[in-house]
């Protein structure tokens, strides 16, 4: 089932490895956001505000280990596009024992620093014991993340996006019936919530890992291709630490916005959070180009071919765009409807601030598809500082308009901080894209083009 994105149509090949990725990643939404309803309509709103309230501290830390295993699988779909199988397997084994090192040492330092961080972020006291809860469960079960997070990027960097979709399915389905089954039957609140997302998760590793074993031999590593590779690991760490590093500086920006939205109440934090999931719903098609661009970057650089990926970029944006439209209209639309699955109590003032928040966000749906579009397809082509440095402009202006929020005391400018992190890392994004890809193009004209290696170790 491997699809090798170096032949054949760009379009048809996008749409082939898309489709998977756009129904695996809004199952996973979809089971993410039935935590939300379940825990809002038969806990309550304060808990639903808990649930919400740790919602950037989520994506700081399981952003930071999604995106070093992203990094980590670079190289795999590389040597994969080159047609290097030993490169490749030497490359899954190294990033197997970079994940189990960076796990331990993560779970550790997230679970010690929790409540200091929550009390940083202004966390209500209302909701203070119940938003610590929730998180310390998800880091707990930190390696279940990333155990379906690595073997769905190895499968994803040989072509194979289908096997990860079936196996999420899985778990979204069970992530539903273990949340009914934790909250409603045995009454364990949040707990039950971030108990049911970890088991679920670590279902699907589980299954990922069972099928890589038996169905995908290509990938085994050797007995002697398990020696650890200092020049293998280094690479991997030298694409790995700058987009976990872009995820979590991301993350920083969205928990100043926290910190800001905290100040105005439990109410307000759960429209917010309702408002937030619906966009994280209908916003997966773009993180799911992200990684089909991510993959297309790679196999095509292992070859060098420029134009073709020029191509596939070009598409990409096209779709991208279309869909943006589209979907902005429907999320305005809806939300009258979606709001009343996430609470039972406030409901009109609740739709309120929803409303008000995909109104302004949504607008600017087209930068955020750049966004996945150009950070993947550099960091698919080896090229990691500009995308993390991406990451820092979204920060600096997510926190500018932070502060001014804060400053003004407007829930507006709370959403509008979202609109300056999208623009100008959209915009500096595609400038980065432009010049990188001109540099490149004029080193295979002259013949001083580099391998992906050489760029990589070049911190180009």
């Amino acid at each position: 089932m491997e699809l090798d994105m170096t032949k054949g149509s760009p379009s048809r090949l996008i749409l082939k490895f898309i489709v998977p990725l756009i129904i695996g990643n809004i199952f996973q939404q979809l089971y993410s956001m039935v935590d939300t309803i379940i825990v809002g309509q038969y806990v309550g709103v304060q808990a639903l505000a808990a649930v919400g309230a740790t919602g950037t501290i989520n994506f700081l830390i399981l952003g930071f280990m999604m995106g070093m295993t992203s990094g980590f699988t670079v190289p795999v779909a590389q040597r994969f596009g080159a047609g290097d199988d030993k490169g490749m397997r030497v490359s899954i084994a190294n990033a197997a024992r970079l994940c189990v090192i960076v796990t331990v040492v993560m779970t550790a330092v997230s679970i010690l620093g929790m409540r200091p961080l929550l009390h940083v972020m202004n966390t209500p006291e209302d909701i203070f014991e119940m938003s610590w809860t929730y998180i310390v469960i998800i880091c707990a079960g930190m390696v279940c993340i990333v155990l379906y997070n690595f073997l769905a990027g190895i499968l994803r960097a040989i072509g194979n996006s289908k096997v990860p979709l079936f196996f999420l399915i899985v778990s979204a389905v069970l992530n539903i019936l273990l949340d009914l089954f934790f909250i409603r039957v045995i009454p364990l609140g949040v707990a039950g919530a971030a108990l049911a997302t970890v088991i679920s998760q670590g279902i699907s590793g589980l299954l990922c890992l069972l099928y890589l074993m038996k169905k995908v031999p290509l990938v085994h590593p050797k007995r002697e291709e398990w020696i650890s590779d200092k020049d293998c690991m280094g690479l991997q760490l030298k694409i790995g630490l700058p987009m976990a590093l872009q995820f979590s500086i991301t993350a920083i920006g969205t928990i100043m916005v926290q910190s800001v939205l905290n100040l105005f109440g439990s109410t307000v934090i759960a429209s917010y959070t309702a408002a937030s999931k619906v966009e994280a719903l209908v916003t997966q098609p773009f993180g799911a180009m992200g990684m089909t661009m991510a993959t297309y970057g790679a196999q095509n650089r292992g070859i060098n071919d420029l134009s073709r990926i020029r191509r596939g970029v070009r598409i990409a944006n096209g779709m991208s765009a279309g869909y943006a439209v589209v979907i902005y209209v429907l999320a305005v639309a809806m939300m009258p409807y979606l709001v009343v699955l996430f609470v039972s109590e406030n409901i009109s003032e609740v739709l309120v601030y929803a409303t008000i928040y995909m109104k302004i966000c949504g607008a600017f749906f087209i930068p955020l598809g750049m966004i996945f579009i150009f950070r993947n397809i550099l960091q698919g082509c080896g090229f990691s500082f500009i995308p993390m440095f991406g990451g820092v402009i979204e920060l600096v202006s997510r926190m500018a308009a932070a502060l001014l929020a804060a400053h003004f005391f407007s829930y507006e400018g709370i959403c509008a901080a979202n609109i300056s992190a999208w623009l100008t890392a959209g915009i500096y994004l595609l400038i980065g894209y432009i010049v990188i890809m001109r540099r490149m193009l004029k080193q295979a004209e002259t013949g001083t083009d580099r391998t992906v290696d050489e760029s990589v170790k070049a911190g180009l």
